[in-house]
């Protein structure tokens, strides 16, 4: 399977705000149009495209945050699959890219991300691929992840 990431342009700006989680997780995650508009705040975060074999499946968020802890902090946020893709796998593959993407983009360093400890999917994939809780919240009382 082709995996690719993009970014969020005029193009496929409004394909990307048709994208929707399963009702289950709709607790757990903002809406695309809630996350294009907090990337218009915090200029930090780059929104992106999720893309197999082509087609659009997802949207995420990553960025540097300056003042974030002593060194700063890299985050990925807003991982999300669109309800017609979920259960392929896509979510793992796409984390191992957004890994991977953030380390060339940003240089090898500790990466960053919230989770609500009751969405067990999301916590169990950011587990396998090597993350930990903190002891921190985020804002919005999210628990942190770090993956060293």
């Amino acid at each position: 399977m082709n995996l690719e990431i993009h970014d969020v342009t005029a193009t496929n700006y409004r394909d990307i705000l048709e994208l929707k989680v399963a009702q289950s997780q709709k607790d757990y995650i903002e809406t695309p149009y809630e996350c294009l508009e907090d990337s218009v705040e915090w200029k930090q975060f780059k929104p992106v495209g999720l893309y197999a074999n082509n087609e659009l499946v997802g949207f995420s968020m990553y960025g540097f945050f300056e003042e974030e802890g002593l060194q700063g902090r890299l985050w990925i946020d807003r991982l999300l699959i669109d309800e017609r893709f979920q259960g392929r796998g896509l979510g793992t593959e796409f984390m191992k890219k957004l890994i991977e993407t953030v380390s060339k983009e940003y240089g090898e360093q500790p990466i960053f991300l919230s989770v609500y400890p009751e969405n067990e999917g999301a916590v169990r994939l950011y587990e396998r691929l090597d993350f930990e809780f903190i002891g921190e919240r985020d804002v919005n009382g999210e628990y942190i992840m770090r993956r060293p």
